[in-house]
């Protein structure tokens, strides 16, 4: 056990958020709750996620481990989760999940926590519930598409305006359970609660929309989101319209955010509250030439937020590189409860503390590319296309598919945008950055070469953990 300085924690992911489109990143956007969250607390200028796609980056976040290191496949199965270790450590701990199919009991991450609802298949059993559940996109459009008949009953019932498109989400779902959560619990608590409504398609609810854009309503929406469905070309316009419902949905998530901080305000635990708040990817709007999170590693898709209040701390912001695998080593920290053995990451506390400098160990991202950028579904395990991984210090990014080899280096300084691959020059300094990130991702593909498919249900053997001892990770 080690000092706690709080007894309780709650950890908000928010899907599909990146770091540039929120007030603590960016002056352009208004997300008054996250903004007073990081006034307060630690803003991690450039903290990175581990993977593109939810089930690439959650394994990190919730059980500090690389993805695919443990068994091969997505999910948390044979890892030691945060949940797991605070309860075993006597933390109440309750989970909610907004229906997004890949954070279910079918990918291990109910382990752990007393009180669990990922809130998926709308009450639809059977192949096609289970169908939309691991698709968390089709799972939304069956939710827009079906909005205008839920919205009528909802008018005739004498109901808010807001709820057939929060419910599109299930977000008032995942939020009533957290609150209920906070208001039931008299002892130190764990509490993680994940949004899907930053997730494509965007359906905010008409009054955020209002604060970001008048022009953009329930036409020019369905018009923006069928032409995008059905791959169409995208134009200025439509580009415009899709931002603005992407920051309404925003706008949207952090009011909930606000609701769930007056229900630690009126449970009397907000001062001894830690609180997290991550995205576990980015978004892209054409920054490299598509929309939403397929498997590429550029910053939109990786650079996420990452935001720590923690009572009776500084605020500070932080410039250094971190990735998201240092939250539960970092929550157990603040609850004083040592971090599982098996984990990589490390905590966070001494930078929250005292401003001490995080470890400069790159940040691993991988994904898992099929024939083409845009092939679906997700793919679920090591064998279902191109391992692509990238590594990421203060400076620079490096990228390669490890089956063809193909790679590039972007200096982010100079080309914040990564638009000028600089693999192939020949400077020292170049050479430098390129040999030691090249070096990471090496390390890091001969770990996930060692996983052994026929022994998944076993966890990891010793000769994996040496691998990831020697890769820098605790």
């Amino acid at each position: 056990m080690t000092d706690a300085s709080v007894s309780n924690a709650v950890l908000v992911t928010i899907d599909s958020l990146r770091a540039d489109a929120i007030g603590p990143y960016t002056d352009e956007y208004e997300t008054p709750t996250l903004s007073a969250i990081a006034d307060r607390g630690t803003v991690f200028e450039n903290a990175f996620a581990h993977g593109n796609w939810t089930p690439m980056s959650f394994p990190s976040i919730l059980a500090s481990r690389p993805v695919f290191a443990d068994t091969g496949r997505i999910g948390v199965d044979g890892a030691t989760t945060l949940a797991e270790q605070l309860q075993d450590a006597g933390v109440a701990t309750a989970g909610y999940n907004a229906a997004n199919g890949f954070l279910t009991e079918q990918w291990g991450y109910d382990d752990g926590f007393g009180d669990f609802d990922a809130f998926v298949g709308g009450g639809s059993d059977g192949p096609a519930g289970e169908f939309v559940a691991a698709h968390p996109t089709w799972g939304a459009w069956i939710q827009l598409l079906t909005s205008p008949f839920r919205r009528a009953g909802n008018f005739l019932r004498g109901g808010a305006d807001d709820r057939p498109f929060t419910d599109a989400s299930r977000m008032l779902d995942a939020e009533e359970a957290a609150t209920s959560f906070v208001a039931d619990t008299d002892e130190p608590f764990f509490l993680w609660i994940h949004y899907m409504d930053v997730h494509t398609p965007y359906v905010p609810a008409p009054r955020y929309l209002r604060d970001t854009d008048r022009r953009v309503g329930k036409t020019r929406m369905l018009v923006a989101h069928v032409r995008t469905g059905l791959g169409w070309s995208v134009g200025d316009r439509t580009l415009a319209d899709l931002r603005t419902l992407y920051q309404g949905a925003v706008r949207q998530v952090d009011a909930s955010v606000g609701r769930l901080l007056n229900a630690l305000d009126d449970a009397g635990v907000a001062d001894d509250t830690a609180l997290v708040v991550a995205g576990d990817h980015g978004e892209e709007f054409m920054d490299h030439g598509h929309l939403a999170h397929y498997p590429k590693l550029y910053d939109e898709l990786v650079r996420v937020p990452l935001i720590i209040d923690v009572p009776g701390m500084p605020s500070r912001r932080v410039s250094e590189h971190v990735g998201l695998d240092a939250i539960p080593p970092t929550v157990c920290d603040l609850l004083g409860v040592d971090p599982a053995e098996e984990w990589v990451g490390e905590s966070l506390r001494p930078t929250l503390r005292d401003g001490t400098a995080p470890t400069d160990r790159p940040v691993v991202t991988v994904t898992v590319r099929g024939d083409d950028v845009t092939q679906q579904p997700i793919p679920r395990s090591l064998d279902e296309g191109d391992l692509v991984v990238s590594a990421r210090d203060d400076d620079w990014t490096y990228i390669r598919n490890t089956v063809t080899g193909e790679e590039e280096l972007y200096d982010r300084h100079a080309d914040p945008e990564q638009r000028t691959d600089r693999s192939a020059a020949d400077d020292p300094e170049t050479e430098t950055a390129r040999d030691r990130l090249r070096g990471v991702v090496d390390d890091h593909v001969a770990v996930l070469d060692a996983v052994d498919a026929e022994e998944e249900a076993a966890g990891v053997d010793g000769d994996i953990e040496t691998r990831l001892k020697a890769l820098g990770y605790r």
